[in-house]
């Protein structure tokens, strides 16, 4: 760990100085050789890193989620050329190049706060050593060496000898007690920052090995921080612990208003979202409109959650535009479709009343004034002479009366069965 540490020894200036710093404004309140001063000033060190570090946060964030809607596709892959690690590579890197992602993306925070970790630690280190480092001088030396944290030095590890323990003013016993405390923290930190992602913020429609992996890491992760931490001096115990609790409440924060699509946190947020617009009629903001936006276009492609939010809208009496906003339905007239468009409900079709059998069937006359239909026969135009050859049929009983007065139906007839004599 030292001869790493010692690579990154060009930014323990930086480090220092803002350590040095906080140290004075948190010195004036709780004295400056007490833990809270120099307990304080790394943590304060901690959030002005994260927050440096937030559009790098972001796009791991995007990172992720289109690692995630890759999965699909690159199990095709893997199914394809299962037999061909090489090929399968090639394949894996065009996908990445086709679609602008880039694994190593969702490790850039990681990545970028590395060496101010390594620099934290050779600063503690030189502080145990009794070293004087970057802008850290003998009189500020002094002070951090007495400096302790609920009874534990800054710079003392776990796996520190007693004789120097003594040295640094106190027993091993706080030590051990004070760094497995915050070692057991770390990792439990770790964990369940891990844990909500996986169990949340994760589209749980896709089965990939890539999220057998990641539930893998989920107790890897702790078990290494652990193994690790008996290693770290109680300041960088409280370097990495703050980070963690930071990491934690800044995915709860992405989980809870901007979840992963196809997870359970969009589930949730849908549903929240869901009740504020039928009940005020509208959405609040521009992220609230983004979203609806977004599921709108996505039409028939939406998935099980959005298509849930989509229709109890319809059911209040809502329809999401493709702007985002969300109008009133007039009577229920307007529906959202499934390809995201606005259509109009048909009037029914009203059905004729059907006349009883008896007058169906009944021969009686017509009402004065009512034209009476004539048969072919009963044309005068198309009357034939009587001396002329034809088919015609002589006249039966009742020939003459009209269709309408014999009780037939009125248009063509249904022709009849040729099974049927």
């Amino acid at each position: 760990m030292d001869t790493i540490a010692s690579l990154f020894s060009f930014i323990t200036t930086p480090v220092s100085w803002v350590i040095v710093q906080f140290h004075s404004v948190y010195g004036s309140l709780f004295g400056p050789d007490t833990g809270w001063a120099w307990g304080l000033s790394i943590v304060s060190l901690v959030i002005l890193i994260r927050i440096c570090l937030i559009p790098l946060f972001v796009k791991q964030i995007k990172a992720t989620r289109a690692m995630q809607t890759l999965q699909p596709e690159m199990k095709k892959i893997q199914e394809r050329y299962k037999n061909d690690k090489q090929r399968q590579s090639e394949e894996m890197m065009k996908l990445y190049k086709e679609t602008g992602t880039n694994p190593l993306s969702s490790c850039l925070p990681i990545l970028a706060q590395s060496p101010f970790f390594f620099a934290l630690y050779h600063v503690l280190n030189s502080i145990a050593s009794n070293d004087t480092i970057g802008v850290i001088n003998e009189r500020l030396l002094e002070s951090a060496q007495k400096a302790h944290i609920f009874g534990a030095p800054l710079a003392a590890k776990f796996t520190d000898s007693p004789e120097k323990v003594e040295a640094l003013n106190s027993s091993l016993t706080d030590v051990r007690v004070v760094t497995a405390i915050m070692i057991v923290l770390m990792s439990l930190s770790q964990f369940y920052t891990q844990r909500q992602l996986m169990t949340k913020n994760v589209d749980t429609t896709v089965k990939t090995p890539f999220m057998q992996q990641q539930k893998m890491l989920m107790y890897v992760f702790p078990v290494i921080f652990a193994v690790f931490g008996i290693n770290f001096p109680v300041g960088v115990l409280v370097y990495w612990l703050t980070t963690n609790v930071w990491t934690m409440g800044q995915q709860m924060y992405v989980i809870h208003n901007n979840p992963t699509p196809g997870s359970k946190a969009q589930a949730a947020y849908l549903e929240r979202l869901s009740k504020h617009v039928a009940k005020h009629g509208k959405t609040r903001n521009r992220r609230e409109r983004a979203i609806v936006k977004a599921i709108v276009a996505k039409g028939r492609d939406r998935n099980e959650y959005e298509r849930k939010f989509i229709n109890g809208l319809n059911k209040a009496g809502l329809a999401a535009q493709t702007d985002g906003t969300v109008v009133k339905n007039e009577n229920g007239a307007a529906a959202q479709a499934e390809d995201g468009t606005t259509t109009t409900a048909a009037p029914k079709r009203q059905q004729p009343k059907r006349q009883p059998k008896s007058k169906r069937h009944s021969g009686a006359a017509k009402p004065a004034g009512e034209p009476t239909s004539l048969t072919k026969a009963d044309d005068p135009q198309n009357a034939k002479p009587s001396g002329s050859k034809g088919n015609a049929k002589p006249a039966g009983n009742g020939s003459t009366r009209s269709r309408a007065q014999s009780g037939q139906r009125k248009g063509p007839q249904r022709p009849k069965s040729p099974s049927k004599k």
